[in-house]
């Protein structure tokens, strides 16, 4: 996170401060533009880096700035009617309006002068960004109406020069803390938005990356799975499965090789690497058609497909569309699903999809209901909640319960602490892990949930207040806060090792049967299984507390002489000493 590296933080601040200054005070068209920035910037070093690996792997790499551009308006096109020299002439014309691609990276323009590189970036850079992946591509369909609207040129000038420090500052810190993979333009979002501490629209807020993590290291996605979030944003899910994938990927590779594959833990615990560039061509394929994302924001779309496309991911699947409406009729289709679906708000009860069978229109159930939906059967779900999930008394919160015990194999219900999601909210959240077992029209024969475990996360590794400070072991170490123990007793809950704490239902994790929870009424709050444990106290007599009260007033008086002490609060002392006996 930004806010644990004071020098990285002071230049996003500095980057935020210019834009308002100059002009662009809208929080989420400041985002924007800047992360168009950030694209320009990351594209021009993932390029370059793809060709220094395909030199020292004597591999063929054609750079995305090699050759020349023709802006689509200029291209030549071939009609019917067309003769050969007719044809001929229009590949002339066409020659006039030819862009030097070179022209077009970061490196090259970033030295203009203002009002140079203002009109170079306007009118060739971000057309060409858009244009990136041709015509035809996902990416462009979306970036259609895409606008570039930093107005001066020495606003310009400032945001090139501050975001060639912070990625100067983002490599020092990844070399520092042994981690190559950064999710850039999430962390400056995700930054940005603890700065002006707003949820966004309908109770849309980033998923902290540890957080994802943590889901990601829980639900283990594979290559070759069709991985899914309903509720993409950013996408931050996304990333962090890839990411997750791509690590063992690398790990795998290192131990069939016998290369020593030297990764340090982050500062909440987890190893990750980026070694994507280096990744066979078929991989690298199979890896970019397994990341499927929606959102219904077409900023946010726009976001997410820059995001995937910084971290190597070409083409990524992101597109605008609502999963919950009558127009997105997918099911069964994905074998992992990582979400954290918008909390709060209603939608339009005549839009909702007819497939869903809650009678709500409360998002937050209507979406984990969809999520079991779009599961293939045997594909698993790592979902962030709301607490009231669990509990509420409402016929649906009971139904959609009934689904996730009966229908799914419900394997965990994590809860985390309230703070996990400032400054953006304070709610109370919790995890929830499931395997579906039978589809929506499918007879039960036999409830697929046999226990659920439980387990109360206290900690996260940083304060669970506005600032969301790191925090320190007595040793002065990052603290993991649960992280790494949730991971670590989610996938030995099945043991022999742990079976002994798992039926304690005073520890911090614990499982119950499925027979309980059917007799709670599909109650799957935590503490209406946890035990609490008492500690038996022992006071002093009312005297002897008495007797040290008179003493801190009087000093060492023997008693005989007490009586003689001139202080009202001694003579109150005394009479109440009396009166006790």
């Amino acid at each position: 996170m930004l806010q644990n590296n004071p020098e990285l933080k002071s230049k996003i601040d500095q980057l935020w401060n210019k834009f308002w200054s100059g002009g662009i005070s809208n929080p989420i068209t400041a985002i924007e533009q800047i992360t168009y920035l950030l694209f320009m910037r990351r594209l021009d070093d993932l390029d370059a880096k793809c060709q220094a690996n395909a030199e020292w792997a004597e591999q063929t790499y054609t750079s995305k700035f090699e050759g020349h551009w023709v802006p689509p308006e200029y291209r030549a096109r071939r009609e019917e009617k067309d003769t050969d020299a007719d044809w001929k002439k229009k590949l002339e014309d066409e020659k006039k309006y030819q862009i030097e691609k070179q022209s077009l990276r970061w490196k090259e323009f970033k030295h203009m002068q203002g009002e140079k590189m203002l009109q170079h970036v306007q009118s060739k850079v971000f057309p060409f960004l858009k244009d990136l992946n041709g015509d035809e591509s996902n990416f462009t369909h979306h970036m259609k109406n895409a606008v570039f609207i930093i107005p001066k040129p020495a606003l310009l000038v400032e945001a090139v020069k501050t975001i060639d420090d912070i990625f100067t500052e983002i490599e020092k810190d990844s070399q520092k803390k042994g981690q190559t993979f950064q999710d850039i333009q999430g962390d400056v979002y995700e930054y940005l938005l603890s700065e002006i501490a707003t949820a966004g629209k309908n109770g849309q807020f980033r998923t902290p990356r540890h957080i994802i993590k943590l889901l990601a290291e829980l639900v283990q996605p594979q290559l070759g799975n069709k991985i899914a979030d309903p509720a993409c944003g950013s996408g931050g899910f996304l990333l962090g499965a890839y990411q997750y994938i791509v690590t063992q990927l690398a790990q795998a590779t290192a131990k069939k090789n016998k290369i020593k594959l030297e990764l340090e833990p982050d500062e909440d615990g987890f190893v990750r690497t980026s070694v994507a560039a280096a990744l066979t061509e078929n991989t690298r394929k199979i890896l970019s058609a397994s990341l499927w994302g929606y959102d219904i924001d077409s900023t946010m779309v726009r976001l997410g497909l820059m995001n995937l496309m910084m971290h190597g991911i070409d083409e990524p699947n992101i597109d605008y569309k609502d999963t919950l409406s009558k127009s997105y009729t997918q099911e069964a289709e994905y074998d992992i699903i990582m979400a954290n679906p918008p909390f709060t708000g209603s939608i339009d009860k005549g839009d909702i999809n007819q497939n869903l069978q809650l009678s709500t229109t409360k998002s937050e159930l209507l979406f984990v209901e969809n999520i079991y939906r779009l599961l293939k059967k045997g594909g698993t779900a790592g979902v962030i909640i709301p607490q009231g999930v669990l509990f509420g008394s409402g016929k649906a919160f009971k139904e959609l319960r009934k689904i996730l015990v009966e229908r799914c194999n419900l394997k965990a219900v994590i809860t985390l602490p309230s703070g996990v999601f400032k400054p953006y909210a304070g709610v109370s959240t919790a995890i929830l892990l499931f395997t579906k077992v039978w589809g929506p029209q499918d007879k039960v024969n036999k409830p697929a949930t046999e226990n659920v475990w439980f387990y109360e996360m206290a900690a996260d590794g940083y304060s669970l207040d506005d600032k969301r400070t790191k925090q320190k072991t007595p040793d002065g170490k990052d603290s993991w806060g649960d992280l790494q123990d949730i991971i670590e007793k989610y996938h030995a809950r099945n043991t022999e090792k742990d079976a002994a704490k798992n039926s304690d239902r005073t520890a911090k994790y614990f499982s119950v049967p499925r027979s309980e929870i059917e007799a709670e009424g599909y109650d799957l709050s935590l503490s209406r299984y946890k035990e609490d444990v008492f500690e038996e106290v022992h006071y002093d007599a009312p005297s002897v507390i008495l007797d040290r009260l008179i003493q801190a007033e009087v000093g060492e008086v023997e008693e005989k002489e007490l009586a003689k002490v001139q202080s009202g609060i001694v003579r109150e002392l005394l009479k109440l000493k009396g009166m006790v006996g």
